[in-house]
């Protein structure tokens, strides 16, 4: 009964957390972002293979040393490759060596391709910081949207709110006698009219939440919201400064023109190392081997017996001359041991090599104009990133400046449409307006409202982008009102 009771709660406590919505702030979508986007992934994975690449360069400082070892079966009439003789046997033979070499001089081409890997970890370094970046920008900018559509969301709530208070007045006037019947037809399209805008409002604002999730790689849509807060807008220091004190700061900073001049740094390192192709190369290198030979040996073993052996010929007399020597006889004897083998078939070489390049089809001068080529281009589109910033500070800090006094402005039109449409309200309350024009008053008021929400957030948005362009992180915790 216990474990059934357990089990109960368990599954109730489960089924109440599950579909439970989650709420996130933007630092908290900025780091899910940055843990999930596959751009980002992406980049990672080439910083990984940059830093391989150093690897393999820092390698080729050591020697080159490989092992042989061979063993092999001959079957047939075969050269004993320790004797020499020809035999009709199968013989077995084990033989091993090892070689090493190094390069001594290569015109220093190894410290330039070490210092190329640093440069190309670096690049891919900028180019993560890049991507990450950008990305923000987009999460920012997607964030920021469902707080608009949130706000918009709300503020048609409260003019439908309006509205259904205007048509209770309106009835109570009717009834008083002080408006005909006809007026409340006004009313009731107007309130259908609303309803049909906080549909519309309510379905962007889902739309925008499951775009931002989408960003986020979060397939949770139902379940996935924002945080609510309430933000001030305050006239930044940044839009003190002119776009030029803006950029001198921001091109120190922005991964994007680091990458471009890492990218003149590569161009310039890939010419240095294929100017060296040029210079003669030398090279040091050690070889040694033995070989082991498992067939049967043949040896003459004295018989112990004297006997006669013809030597030559006397010239004059044409007769034999002999010489006693000792009587021997073939015997047949199993493989030399192992390592006296080895002692004596053992072999080593060394030297070194020089190698100097004379014609080669024009291969390495070829290879050097084009990195003189690649070189030249890569400097013009350094200074062409850092004309197209600077175009970017420009326009972005005329972009936010100019948002700025429009969401000054769009209040002080809110504050005159308020004023019309409580105007309006007295006067229809008074019977002077027809609801015709009351609603007119209101519908002005609700453009107003609408106006100051998007200019407050596209001031936001354009002013974050400036922040991240001066090297300021993104965030909006300088802006959020405490509770």
């Amino acid at each position: 009964m216990a474990k059934r009771i357990t089990l109960f709660f368990l599954t109730l406590l489960g089924s109440l957390s599950y579909g439970q919505k989650q709420v996130y702030s933007l630092q908290e979508c900025l780091a899910i972002a940055n843990e999930n986007n596959i751009a980002i992934k992406q980049a990672i994975l080439d910083l990984e293979n940059a830093e391989l690449l150093k690897e393999q360069a820092r390698g080729s400082f050591l020697p080159n040393i490989n092992a042989q070892l061979n063993h092999s079966w001959n079957i047939g009439l075969n050269q004993d490759i320790t004797t020499g003789i020809l035999r009709n046997v199968t013989t077995q033979f084990s033989s091993a060596g090892l070689s090493a070499n190094n390069t001594i001089y290569n015109g220093g081409r190894k410290f330039l391709e070490l210092y190329r890997s640093n440069l190309g970890i670096l690049s891919q370094q900028y180019q993560l910081d890049n991507i990450r970046e950008n990305i923000n920008v987009f999460v920012a900018n997607a964030y920021l949207q469902v707080m608009l559509n949130k706000e918009l969301y709300e503020v048609s709530q409260l003019q439908l709110e309006l509205s259904e208070n205007e048509l209770d007045r309106t009835r109570n006037l009717i009834d008083a006698g002080i408006l005909v019947a006809s007026e409340i037809y006004e009313i009731e399209a107007n309130i259908a009219s609303l309803e049909q805008s906080i549909i519309e409002a309510e379905n962007n604002l889902r739309l925008s939440k499951i775009s931002l999730a989408q960003l986020l790689l979060i397939t949770d849509y139902e379940n996935f919201d924002i945080s609510d807060e309430d933000f001030v807008v305050p006239f930044s220091e940044i839009l003190e400064k002119n776009p030029k004190e803006i950029y001198n700061m921001a091109v120190e900073k922005r991964a994007s023109i680091k990458l471009s001049k890492t990218n003149v740094d590569l161009a310039s390192s890939n010419l240095d190392i294929s100017k060296k192709a040029l210079l003669p190369t030398l090279n040091a290198f050690y070889g040694y081997n033995s070989r082991i030979s498992y067939s049967d040996t043949e040896l003459r073993v004295p018989t112990g017996n004297i006997v006669e052996q013809p030597i030559g010929i006397v010239k004059e007399t044409g007769q034999s001359v002999v010489a006693n020597i000792p009587e021997t006889q073939e015997q047949i004897s199993g493989p030399k041991p192992f390592f006296e083998q080895w002692n004596l078939n053992e072999g080593h070489n060394f030297g070194l090599s020089l190698s100097i390049p004379i014609l080669n089809g024009k291969t390495a001068k070829n290879a050097i104009r084009r990195n003189y080529i690649s070189l030249e281009k890569a400097q013009k589109q350094f200074e062409q990133d850092k004309l197209d910033f600077e175009s970017t500070i420009n326009q972005a800090y005329n972009t936010a400046l100019g948002s700025y006094n429009v969401h000054v402005a769009s209040l002080k039109t809110e504050v005159s449409r308020k004023n019309a449409f409580e105007v309006a309200q007295n006067r229809y309350n008074a019977g002077v307006l027809n609801s015709y024009e009351l609603i007119q008053a209101q519908r002005q008021f609700e453009i107003a409202s609408s106006d100051v929400i998007r200019a407050k957030y596209n001031y936001i948005f354009q002013l974050k982008v400036l922040e991240l362009y001066f090297g300021l992180p993104l965030n909006l915790d300088d802006i959020i009102v405490a509770d």
